[in-house]
């Protein structure tokens, strides 16, 4: 497979997409003054422990107290697999009274970001991650990344990774590191090591609530996490981070050197690779396949619901063939979408109903190969009996939508607001109270053009759309500086009120 990774430098954001086969496969992007915060580590200050939910409410200096679980105080060893020691980790969970107590100061690192009215998400277990490594100095166990498959080579890694590392610490093998040597290890771990000494000191010094350490940015996170050995070519359009990134390319791994770009080119980088279009395609709720089907993508706060349709894939002569098809293109669709877009926790995905067994377990294969590729951990669970295939991703940012988009002032993120009718209806009856309630004998309407509309193609004598009353007048006045929801409903006291409005507003 081909690989690329095309950044775009610029003074209000930084954008890096990883092209695999020409295909936009990951999209990050990260706005000055809101960098990420996952990584981060701080001097925290508990501020309430809540027994009941085994949680702890932490002030790190954010906008709202971070969230710290029992269980996150604990090390959590379920996407590592470990040499024999690892039996010594409990799993048993003591009461988070009997681990924190208010007051008192922890030093805690974020693992999920701040969404919605939730809080940040930290864990005391500290995490380093260097090139080919992870650094765990609070527990002394060594993990391997489930993606290294081949036995010899897991444990020739740790082998290496024994002979390294300091007799306190625990280190987890990251799955770049195939085929690395131990003096490779050596150095990031040496590193890793005086990268903590001097978190460590720091924390000493800073009273809490206080940033102790910030994980780097989006570009250097690009070089030491995507930028491997089977990337063909990165391509940046900023000299000063050119230099930078061939420079700590030299350092990691001197043979991706020449194998960063500059651009520097009169159009935009992203217009010759043909990438904003690609951004906004991001965002749509309906993505169109191949073969001519589509799928539709929900999010909400707790979970995303995704729904397949065949829509202009007619198939060939059996229904069966057709549906699965279309279910096992949707499968690999849905996995790069989730990767594009950055969707974790709770996915539900509606494919099309299929009789066969053989036919759900081809498409729920496919479903798990496709995902294989993805660097995020997921779990598909299965079918249900409704026939839904229910899974999860790991949760540890905003998606993407997050970033780009905020909700409607209109509908606050509902996606729907009231009919032009149902508005013109609310009118009425509020009309109807006022005239049980009040003697007046003139009221001003105003309300959204789009709304005035209905009730003038729709009113007539025999149906008025507007109560009507002996001595009683309506007068409707539009404003497109209105809410289409909005309208409001004023008496007219005077004649000079009355005379004031005969010419903008309508009689009724």
């Amino acid at each position: 497979m081909q690989k690329e990774i095309v950044v775009d430098i610029n003074p209000y954001q930084t954008r890096v997409v990883l092209l695999e086969n020409g295909a936009p496969g990951e999209i990050y992007i990260e706005r000055r003054g809101k960098e990420r915060l996952v990584g981060n580590i701080y001097n925290g200050r508990v501020q309430n422990v809540l027994p009941g939910m085994q949680a702890a409410f932490v002030d790190i200096g954010l906008e709202r107290n971070a969230f710290l679980f029992a269980r996150d105080i604990l090390f959590d060893k379920s996407d590592f697999q470990f040499d024999g020691g690892a039996g010594d980790i409990k799993d048993d969970v003591p009461n988070i009274k009997d681990i924190v107590k208010p007051g008192q100061e922890i030093l805690v690192q974020v693992t999920k970001e701040p969404v919605g009215s939730k809080g940040a998400r930290v864990t005391t277990h500290i995490t380093l991650p260097g090139r080919t490594l992870v650094l765990m100095p609070s527990v002394n166990y060594i993990g391997v990344s489930r993606r290294i498959e081949d036995e010899d080579e897991r444990a020739r890694l740790k082998a290496c990774i024994e002979a390294v590392k300091p007799a306190s610490m625990g280190a987890i093998v990251r799955t770049a590191a195939v085929g690395k040597s131990e003096e490779e290890f050596a150095e990031d771990m040496a590193f890793l090591a005086r990268l903590w000494e001097r978190i460590l000191q720091k924390s000493k010094l800073l009273s809490a609530p206080r940033l102790v350490h910030a994980e780097e940015t989006l570009i250097f996170r690009t070089i030491r996490d995507l930028f491997t050995a089977d990337v063909d070519k990165l391509v940046i359009n900023d000299r000063e981070f050119y230099e930078k990134i061939k420079a700590v390319a030299s350092i990691i791994s001197p043979a991706l050197k020449d194998r960063v770009e500059l651009y520097e080119g009169a159009t935009p980088l992203f217009d010759v690779y043909k990438l904003e279009s690609v951004i906004d395609k991001a965002l749509a709720r309906k993505v169109w396949m191949k073969n001519g089907g589509h799928i539709i993508i929900d999010q909400t706060e707790a979970l995303t619901t995704i729904d397949v349709n065949t829509g202009k894939f007619i198939g060939n002569d059996n229904l069966q063939e057709t549906i699965t098809e279309t279910n096992c293109e949707a499968a690999r669709e849905i996995a790069r979408q989730l990767r594009l877009r950055d969707i974790s926790g709770i996915i539900i995905i509606d494919f099309i109903d299929m009789e066969e067994i053989g036919n759900k377990e081809k498409v729920l294969e496919t479903l798990r190969a496709e995902l294989r590729q993805d660097r995020t951990k997921s779990n598909v669970l299965g079918i249900t009996q409704l026939g839904l295939v229910e899974m999860t991703r790991k949760k540890t940012r905003q998606c993407i939508s997050n970033t780009l988009q905020a909700p409607c002032p209109y509908c606050g993120g509902d996606g729907k607001v009231l009919s032009r009718e149902t508005v013109l209806l609310k009118v009425r009856k509020k009309l109807l109270r006022a005239f049980a309630e009040e003697t007046h004998a003139n009221y001003l309407v105003r309300m959204h053009p789009t709304v005035a509309q209905i009730l003038e193609e729709n009113n007539t004598d025999e149906a008025p759309l507007l109560p009507r009353a002996p001595g009683r007048a309506i007068w409707v006045q539009t404003s497109d500086q209105m809410h289409v929801e909005e309208f409001s409903i004023t008496p007219l006291t005077s004649g000079k009120e009355l005379k004031s409005i005969e010419c903008t507003a309508q009689r009724y």
